[in-house]
């Protein structure tokens, strides 16, 4: 990873570094005084983005403009991508207080042996919620609850690709029983492992 951020980085300042001399020799041509290049003021961030398919792509962005590429295998040209799949989906009322975004002590210890045991790449954490309140209410609760889980996962080193949530706009079951409130009140952890899809 640190020879391709290196190597990034030194494409990224030698584009810049060109851009600046073009400029300046193309002022002298036209007779014209050169202007002093741009001073780069921030610094450049870059990752790698993973898209809802599992496919990863290379970002860099300097503060102006941002770019991304696919990640491609150098050898076939096919995206590098993660194999995906539900990997723990839990109902809240077994890690959650009812309408409590703070994780009973339960909840944390199973989930943080979760993330010890998983062995994944990287994980997406959704929250989702019945639909007795508010959809607004909902929707800031899941992302509560998401991030809470997210928050235990990254405590033990695991890579957290993304947290959503969802409140209750994506139910499994009917909202018109108390089961199906029950199935719908849920987080779910998708683990990404190394696969080309």
């Amino acid at each position: 990873m640190e020879r391709i951020s290196s190597a990034l980085r030194i494409a990224i300042g030698a584009l810049a570094l060109s851009a600046g001399l073009f400029s300046a020799n193309f002022a002298m041509a036209q007779g014209v005084a050169a202007q002093p290049a741009p001073q780069i003021a921030g610094k450049i961030v870059w990752g790698i983005w993973v898209d809802d398919d599992g496919c990863m792509h290379w970002w860099a962005d300097g503060g102006l403009e941002g770019y991304m590429l696919d990640r491609v295998d150098p050898k076939t040209g096919k995206p590098v991508c993660l194999a995906k799949n539900t990997c723990f989906t839990e109902n809240t009322d077994t890690l959650f207080a009812t309408d409590s975004a703070q994780l009973t002590a339960d909840g944390r210890r199973r989930l943080t042996e979760f993330f010890r045991k998983a062995g994944a790449f990287g994980y997406a954490i959704y929250g989702h919620t019945d639909s007795r309140a508010s959809d607004e209410y909902n929707m800031g609760l899941s992302q509560r609850r998401a991030k809470a889980v997210a928050d235990v996962a990254r405590s033990v080193g695991a890579v957290v690709e993304r947290q959503i949530g969802y409140g209750e706009r994506q139910p499994i079951a009917s909202n018109a029983t108390a089961e199906g409130m029950r199935l719908n009140r849920r987080v779910e952890v998708v683990c990404y492992t190394w696969g080309q899809n």
